[in-house]
């Protein structure tokens, strides 16, 4: 069965092509370890809630976008062994992980993320 890790996170707008060529390097990282696709979603529609929103779980501030993005992997133990790799691995040392070289174009300390397994799926 399918496995996915989820992520919300909080990106200046000002920085959205910084964003899409930040995922473009990091993501094809991810499509090297078995991922089966990636999907990064910019804001279109995102409303303020009454008690809770993504804004709100992001920390957002007014100049920024939110982005829902998730990855699909064939099974659990292959999005483990891949994060295990990025995290202590062979793949820790990959110049396109590397904060100084690649730096990520949004604050990572307010990005939320899980991993979970599907329960329902329909289409493709």
């Amino acid at each position: 069965m399918n496995h996915i890790t989820g992520y919300v996170l909080a990106v200046p707008k000002a920085d959205k092509q910084k964003f899409v060529d930040h995922g473009k390097l990091t993501n094809a990282i991810f499509m090297e370890m078995g991922a089966l696709r990636v999907i990064e979603c910019w804001e279109d529609d995102v409303p303020t809630g009454k008690h809770t929103d993504f804004r709100r779980a992001v920390q957002a501030k007014p100049d920024e976008a939110i982005v829902f993005s998730w990855i699909e992997w064939p099974d659990k133990a292959t999005c483990d062994t891949a994060m295990q790799r990025m995290e202590t691995g062979d793949m820790k040392d990959d110049p396109r992980l590397n904060p100084k070289e690649n730096p990520m174009p949004f604050d990572g300390t307010r990005m939320i993320y899980g991993s979970f397994t599907p329960l329902v799926t329909l289409g493709d």
